[in-house]
C-alpha cells in the first residue's frame, strides 16, 4: 500500500511523462496544445484521461448543469457517431446518463481498458499507448465538429 503522498506522487510521475511525452505533439489544427488540460473551448465539455490500479480511460464528458442542455448536447454528439466511429475506428460506449466519482449526472463517450496498474511503472508505456492515439483523434474528431456546438 502506498500512503498518500506516495500515491499523488506517483500519479503526478506518470501524468508528468505523459505530458512531455504528448508536448512535441501539434494538435489537429497543427496549433501547440497541453494534451493534459485539453480545452475544447465549449464551457461543460471535456477530454477526460484517468488510470488507476485496475483500468485506464479515455472519454469526451458533457457535464453541463443543465439537464436539458445536456441532452442536446449529447443529442448533437449521438448525431455525428458514425463520423465519431470514423475518426476513433473502434467502438466507444455511450452512455447519457452516468454518475460521475462526485455525484453529478453527466453524459459522456468512453473507452476504457482493464488490466493495467498506474502504479506499477512496468504499465505505463501501455497507458500511453492506450491514450495517445485516442487523444489524438478525439482532437481531430473535435477539430471538425466544435462547431456545431457553439
Amino acid at each position: 500500500m502506498y500512503t498518500r503522498q506516495e500515491a499523488s506522487a506517483i500519479r503526478t510521475a506518470f501524468w508528468t511523462r505523459f505530458g512531455q511525452y504528448m508536448k512535441p505533439v501539434p494538435s489537429a489544427a497543427g496549433h501547440t496544445v497541453n494534451w493534459l488540460n485539453y480545452k475544447t473551448g465549449i464551457r461543460h465539455i471535456y477530454f477526460r484521461m484517468e488510470a488507476d490500479t485496475k483500468k485506464m480511460s479515455i472519454a469526451l464528458e458533457l457535464r453541463h448543469p443543465d439537464a436539458e442542455l445536456r441532452q442536446l448536447y449529447y443529442e448533437q454528439l449521438l448525431s455525428l457517431k458514425k463520423i465519431f466511429a470514423s475518426y476513433m475506428e473502434e467502438e466507444w460506449e455511450w452512455q447519457p446518463h452516468f454518475v460521475n466519482e462526485e455525484g453529478l449526472t453527466i453524459s459522456r463517450v468512453i473507452c476504457s481498458r482493464e488490466g493495467v496498474n498506474l502504479f506499477q511503472e512496468a504499465d505505463w508505456p501501455t497507458i500511453i499507448s492506450f491514450l495517445k492515439p485516442r487523444l489524438i483523434a478525439l482532437d481531430a474528431f473535435w477539430d471538425m465538429v466544435k462547431e456545431q456546438f457553439m
